[in-house]
């Protein structure tokens, strides 16, 4: 069970002061991209009478993420979309779980299922609660597109969508953080990075963020180790997003 953040001795009182806008990781913190993705996989079985392990086909899917963002960090590929870069796994997943007969429009419905996806419970409420405090803006390595579409689709009440497509550097590059800091017209100590990763948290952290940890173990399914013990990058830790707006000060 996650540690009360209270008692942490990492999450002092006045971590928040000064603080103008709140920036969200998206896919894993805000929305289940792996439950929902397993929903969309039900549909298609249904629909097809097909019998795809969905559950393995999102995580097989999700894996491919990391390293294709690496490929366009490193110069290997030219400056690629999420979007894109998640139809270039779709296609060789096509082909490793037998369904290389879908058409253009069935692969490109498919690929879209990343801008359905639905957030957690406490998602919508939350946001909505933050925002009478803060300015809440994505800071996603999703491209501004599928944001606005997940957004429009789930009701996420954002103020702005800031996506790493608008510095041309993934997370965690520190110009993906900074560039959506200059853009709001703050100074990075004015801005809290939300996520349920350690690692962006970091990154954010080091280039003069704060930070709140909100982990999110379901995240993965049952069949993998929750990443849900803070360290010296998270200065507050919440359970959920009503947590935080508890913590923060944020009227109900």
């Amino acid at each position: 069970m996650l540690a009360s953040a209270a008692v942490l001795p990492w999450n002092p009182s006045g971590a928040a002061d000064g603080v103008s806008a709140l920036t969200f990781d998206v896919f894993g913190t805000v929305v289940d991209w792996r439950g929902s993705i397993i929903a969309e996989g039900a549909a298609f079985n249904r629909a097809r009478g097909k019998r795809i392990d969905w559950a393995r086909f999102a995580d097989r899917w999700r894996a491919g993420y990391g390293p294709s963002m690496n490929l366009v960090r490193k110069g290997e590929l030219p400056w690629m979309t999420i979007d894109q870069l998640h139809r270039r796994v779709l296609d060789q997943l096509l082909v490793e779980f037998q369904l290389e007969d879908l058409d253009e429009a069935a692969r490109d419905h498919l690929n879209r299922a990343w801008h359905r996806l639905k957030p957690w419970p406490d998602g919508v409420a939350g946001l909505t609660r933050l925002k009478k405090k803060f300015i809440i803006a994505t800071l996603s390595n999703g491209n501004v597109a599928l944001l606005t579409n997940m957004a429009k689709n789930a009701g996420l009440p954002w103020d702005c969508i800031l996506s790493a497509e608008l510095a041309r550097h993934y997370k965690p590059d520190p110009e993906a953080y900074l560039t959506a800091a200059s853009l709001l017209g703050l100074k990075p100590a004015q801005v809290m990075m939300v996520a349920a990763h350690k690692g962006d948290l970091k990154a954010a952290k080091a280039v003069g963020f704060h930070t709140a940890f909100v982990p999110r173990p379901k995240e993965y399914g049952p069949d993998r180790e929750p990443e849900t013990k803070p360290d010296e990058s998270c200065e507050i830790v919440a359970r959920d997003f009503l947590d935080l707006a508890n913590q923060l000060g944020a009227p109900k």
